[in-house]
């Protein structure tokens, strides 16, 4: 089954990367790299989280798309990427959303196969 691996940063992550961004990036990567070696590591992206501020758009009542400077759910938590991994169900998904070694948040989310 595949399961996207949604990463919020938090303060403590935020943190941590500001204190020394070498070291937190090749702890990161390990964990990723393990991943990529036992074959689950589907695929993923980091989002840019320092230099640009994010943009919402959302539709109004009437049907009017609105335009806010700023993330769509305001909060210490702050969107920075995903992962798909491929594993034998949601238990093993959790598991491997635990071994994470760095403090953000982790939401687990199965993907829908298409029928």
């Amino acid at each position: 089954m595949r399961f996207a691996l949604v990463i919020f940063e938090t303060d403590e992550s935020r943190r941590r990367i500001q204190a020394d961004r070498a070291a937190y990036r090749k702890e990161y990567e390990g964990w990723i790299g393990g991943l990529a070696a036992a074959g689950k590591l589907v695929g993923g992206e980091a989002l840019e989280t320092e230099r640009f501020r994010p943009a919402t758009v959302r539709t109004a009542a009437d049907g009017t798309p609105v335009v806010t400077d700023g993330p769509a759910h305001a909060g210490e938590e702050t969107l920075g990427g995903w992962f798909v991994i491929e594993v034998a169900d949601r238990e093993e998904a959790v598991e491997v959303a635990r071994s994470l070694p760095t403090p953000e948040t982790v939401e687990i989310r199965p993907v829908l196969e298409s029928a």
